[in-house]
């Protein structure tokens, strides 16, 4: 029989530990029909009993354990090839820390390639992995004293974090695809993965708001509005969790905004304000903690108002759970708890940096170096009486709730390791991983219909631009590794087939050998460089039809690897512009992850698609939106900024914020600003047209306490099929504090064939409607709304106010 996760039950644990277990380590008859003798006593205490109360199982187990097995369960031991250096336990296990047991183990055997040193050949096949998983819980199971599990984890932004896993698209592609359901289908496919190789507990989703561009990590995360990553973060959260293995969210918080976008060794001094925080940054924290109860959190490394958020009390406890109600337990990000000495100075020692930490609400610490070095200095501050033995054990209890939870003191092993070699990225999730693929494509221009190419009259095409035989923005270092990674001139060339002929040339390189510093300061082209733009241009002059792929690689965007400009990198706008002069169509496929400034491309390419980093079908999905066989739907979840001079620049926004600058009056002198966006938040475009109509709000009598029912028709009146993503936004006209201009509270993704039409209903809750008081307490006041429904945060087809009464 299974559980409520679908992990096997225990009548089958016997059997399991048979098939993993040394003969000597069988006699020890621990694990018995329904229970597991976890401390070795001969009887089924409290915390061993599966029917026991949670809670009672926790004190039960918190009053045997002493302070080296409590400290233990308050640190991460990353895995092989990290910090970890056996594959398999050792005798010499016995003389490390963990002796003691261990919080978790973070991605143990996952075997990625861009980490040579975790080369194993425990990692695939996938089955293997799961039985070496198995093993490595056995050790602790049977040789520590209590037989407390462990939690494994690892990360999951990307598509689960192990060798050949299912591939997602990078999170800013998701984020384009405004598709609920298969963000869930998502999630269900990383946690589904996850509990089969053993992995229990996935660090995924990122909820940080991506507010400035020039941010490394923008690639990693769903957008810049609050409003939409939490409903996609909560997906994903429910999908890992409703598998059985814990979600935990990260970065929090107040993370994705450092002092002028700079990543890497800064990511320091956000400058936030109090209200802002709470209704952009905490937002998405709030709602996935609260409508999605996920089992972890991780603390980031940067600061708020000169406090390191982890060892910060009012973020780790007030906000997380006095206020949000979060219950499971908070893992530090990296280097989050020696940064409180090292770079923020605020503690007096690295030991001290632990007291602050653990103080204010940190459970577990992760760092590149061994749990004793946060290990030790904990039980010494325990001992010396700096931290109370209440708040070590309240500490614990959040940790060991969590594994109780998920089952593992019942359950502790893979159910069925040979099972993992048809659960993980089997044959049936390739349509899905093509579907996300397509949903994510944005349609940013299509000037006289130049798109959809017909294949009947297009004989003769160039493909050309570095990034059309590129993989490595398709294998991030939070996802899967080790990949068939077929590029997209594969893909244009499979779909082509014999219909066409089909050439290339690369034109340039992603970046010219002065990058970064020709952002700032302009090089002239070598003749190498000029040579392969004039080839480019060849070549072009005897095609039919251009696509240049352009953009940005894994080198120029992803973590620590913030940009000074936004322009596309290197000579990259040379060949488009040498294209362009040729007279001939350029069709400008987008590879990148972040917005990029292109207003040269805007004005003068005729149609240009934004494919962010796909996966690895991406090259299928963007052949078959140019030729038609698909019609791109998805839409921005980020403002393209026309200059990096207007940052920030982005949804929502207060009013006249964004506005331009005046051209008369007493605070202007002419139009000497660069105003309004390139492409704005919720933009894209389709090969087909939707008409709105007949909006009505069924709700009459609307009180501050009232759930709204809206609905509203939408048409396809073009001529082929098509999606679209109805968005809703309110106004709130009357208010005790100055609201946004604008704010996205539903959309949903529909298809609809040419004539059909579908009514699309919403349901806003009071919290839609809610701001934060001049006290800073969330209240939905009474007074007049606007309800908007359009395409785009700026394409509003609809209108229809409305009153809130007390």
């Amino acid at each position: 029989m299974k559980n409520k996760y679908g992990i096997i039950a225990l009548m089958s644990l016997s059997l399991v530990a048979a098939m993993i277990l040394p003969v000597s380590a069988q006699r020890i008859k621990i694990y018995h029909q329904g229970w597991v003798d976890l401390n070795k006593n001969g009887k089924m205490d409290v915390y061993e009993n599966p029917k026991a109360d949670i809670d009672k199982r926790i004190a039960d187990l918190l009053s045997k354990m002493t302070i080296e097995e409590k400290t233990c369960q308050t640190a991460t031991l990353y895995g092989y090839g990290r910090v970890l250096k056996d594959e398999m336990p050792t005798s010499g296990w016995k003389n490390e820390i963990w002796k003691d047991g261990i919080a978790n183990i973070d991605e143990e055997l996952n075997g990625l390639a861009n980490h040579p040193k975790s080369n194993t050949k425990y990692s695939y096949p996938y089955s293997r992995h799961a039985e070496a998983i198995n093993i490595v819980q056995k050790w602790f199971i049977e040789e520590t004293r209590m037989g407390i599990p462990v939690d494994f984890t690892n990360e999951g932004v990307h598509g689960l974090n192990h060798d050949r896993a299912t591939p997602l698209s990078a999170p800013i592609a998701i984020g384009s695809t405004w598709n609920k359901a298969l963000v869930y289908e998502a999630g269900l496919i990383v946690g589904r993965e996850a509990k089969a190789l053993g992995y229990t507990n996935v660090y995924a989703p990122i909820l940080d708001p991506a507010r400035d561009p020039r941010w490394g990590r923008v690639v990693e995360t769903y957008g810049e509005d609050p409003f939409l990553i939490a409903e996609l973060g909560k997906q994903m959260t429910l999908g890992i969790q409703d598998q059985g293995v814990a979600a935990t969210l990260k970065h929090f918080a107040v993370y994705s905004i450092p002092k002028g976008g700079r990543d890497g060794n800064a990511r320091t001094d956000p400058h936030v304000a109090p209200r802002e925080m709470q209704e952009i940054y905490l937002y998405p924290f709030r709602k996935v903690i609260q409508d999605a109860n996920p089992l972890g959190v991780m603390s980031s490394y940067n600061d708020w108002d000169s406090v390191p958020i982890t060892g910060s009390y009012y973020f780790l406890t007030e906000l997380l759970r006095q206020k949000f109600g979060f219950m499971g337990y908070v893992v530090s990000d990296s280097e989050a708890v020696e940064f409180i000495y090292s770079k923020y100075h605020v503690a007096t020692s690295p030991k001290d940096a632990v007291r602050q930490a653990f103080e204010a609400g940190l459970n577990v610490r992760t760092n590149f170096t061994s749990p004793e070095t946060f290990i030790v200095p904990l039980r010494e501050l325990v001992r010396e009486g700096q931290v109370s033995m209440a708040t070590l054990n309240s500490r614990v209890a959040d940790v060991l709730r969590v594994k109780f939870k998920l089952g593992l003191f019942d359950q502790p092993y893979v159910g069925e390791p040979k099972k993992a070699d048809e659960i993980v990225n089997p044959q049936t999730t390739k349509n899905f991983v093509l579907n996300m693929a397509r949903q994510s494509l944005v349609l940013l221009k299509n000037d006289k219909d130049i798109l959809p190419l017909d294949i009947q009259k297009t004989k003769k095409i160039l493909v050309t631009g570095p990034l059309a035989t590129a993989t490595r923005y398709m294998v991030s270092r939070y996802g899967p590794s080790n990949l068939m990674t077929p590029t997209i001139l594969d893909g244009i060339k499979t779909y082509v087939g014999n219909r066409a002929s089909v050439s290339f040339t690369k034109g340039c390189d992603v970046t010219d050998a002065q990058w970064p510093e020709s952002e700032i300061i302009p090089t002239a082209l070598t003749a190498d460089e000029q040579n392969a733009i004039d080839e480019a241009v060849k070549q072009a002059k005897q095609s039919d039809v251009v696509v240049a792929i352009l953009g940005e690689d894994d080198d120029q965007v992803g973590e620590a690897k913030s940009r000074t400009s936004l322009d596309l990198p290197g000579r990259q706008e040379k060949l488009l512009e040498a294209l362009q002069a040729t007279g001939k169509p350029v069709i400008l496929i987008l590879i990148n992850g972040q917005p990029l400034t292109i207003n040269w491309a805007n004005r003068y390419i005729n149609g240009i698609i934004e494919a962010w980093f796909p996966n690895t079908a991406g090259g299928q999905a963007i052949a078959e939106s140019i030729f038609g066989d698909y019609n791109p739907g998805g839409k921005l979840s980020i403002t393209f900024p026309k200059s990096t001079g207007q940052i920030e620049y982005n949804f929502p926004f207060k009013p006249s914020s964004q506005a331009g600058q005046p051209s008369a009056g007493p605070n202007g002198y002419g139009k000497t600003s660069v105003n309004g966006p390139l492409y704005p938040f919720g933009y894209g475009l389709s090969y087909t047209t939707f008409q709105y109509n007949n909006l009505t709000i069924l709700t009459k009598d609307i009180h501050v306490k009232s759930d709204i029912d809206i609905t509203v028709d939408i048409k396809n009146v073009g001529k082929c099929k098509g999606d679209d993503v109805v968005q809703l936004y309110i106004k709130d006209k009357e208010s005790s504090v100055i609201t946004y201009e604008s704010q996205l509270r539903g959309f949903e993704r529909i298809t609809l064939k040419p004539g059909e039409t579908k009514t699309v209903r919403f349901t806003l809750h009071p919290d839609d409607l809610s701001l934060l008081d001049k006290n800073m307490n969330w209240v939905v006041e009474p007074g007049e709304f606007e309800l908007r429904i359009g395409s785009s945060s700026e394409d509003i087809k609809l209108k229809k106010d409305f009153i809130v009464v007390n």
